[in-house]
C-alpha cells in the first residue's frame, strides 16, 4: 500500500512537471481603449485632433456666417438690382456655398483621416511591445477587455502597458 501511495505521488508530481510548460501562463486582458485614449501618446494626439477639429469647426462656423449675409444682402437687393445681376449673385452664391461644403467635408475626412493613422500607428507600436511583455511573463493570450465578459482583476495588465508604451513612446507624428 506503502508503495502504491508512493507511486500514484510521483507519478502526479512527474505529470505536472511534463505538462506544466503546455499550460503555463494564463491569459490576459488589456483594455485598448484605455491604453489609446490615456497613454501619452495617444492623449496627445487626441488633444491635438480636439483643437484641430475645433478650429476646423469655428472657420466653417465663421464661414456659414458670412454666407448667410450674404444671401440676405443679396434678397435686400433684389428689388434694387436687375434680374440679370440677381441671377449671378445668386449662382455665385451657390458656387461658394458648394465650394465651401465640398471642402468642409474634405477637412473632416482628413481630420478622421489623421486618427485613424494615429490609432493605427500607437497599435503598431504596442504589438511589439505586448508581444515582449507576453513572453517576460509567459502569457499564452492577450484579449481585448471588451471581449471579456467577466475575469478577475489581477488578469488586466493594461496599466503595465501604458506604463511600458509611456516609455517607449512620447507622441505620434501627425502632421
Amino acid at each position: 500500500m506503502k508503495n502504491l501511495i508512493k507511486y500514484i505521488f510521483i507519478s502526479l508530481v512527474s505529470i505536472n512537471i511534463f505538462l506544466n510548460p503546455l499550460y503555463a501562463g494564463s491569459p490576459a486582458f488589456v483594455d485598448f481603449s484605455k491604453v489609446l485614449n490615456t497613454s501619452t501618446a495617444g492623449a496627445k494626439a487626441q488633444e491635438f485632433l480636439k483643437k484641430k477639429l475645433d478650429s476646423e469647426v469655428n472657420k466653417y462656423k465663421k464661414l456659414e456666417t458670412d454666407i448667410r449675409k450674404e444671401e440676405s444682402q443679396i434678397i435686400s437687393q433684389k428689388k434694387l438690382i436687375s434680374s440679370e445681376e440677381y441671377q449671378k449673385k445668386v449662382k455665385s452664391l451657390r458656387d461658394k456655398v458648394a465650394k465651401v461644403q465640398k471642402d468642409k467635408r474634405e477637412s473632416f475626412n482628413n481630420i478622421g483621416k489623421m486618427r485613424n493613422k494615429a490609432k493605427v500607428d500607437l497599435l503598431k507600436t504596442l504589438n511589439p511591445i505586448i508581444k515582449k511583455y507576453m513572453k517576460e511573463k509567459k502569457i499564452r493570450l492577450v484579449i481585448d477587455k471588451s471581449s471579456v465578459l467577466l475575469g478577475d482583476s489581477t488578469l488586466d495588465i493594461t496599466e503595465e502597458i501604458i506604463s511600458i508604451l509611456n516609455k517607449e513612446l512620447k507622441s505620434l507624428k501627425l502632421d
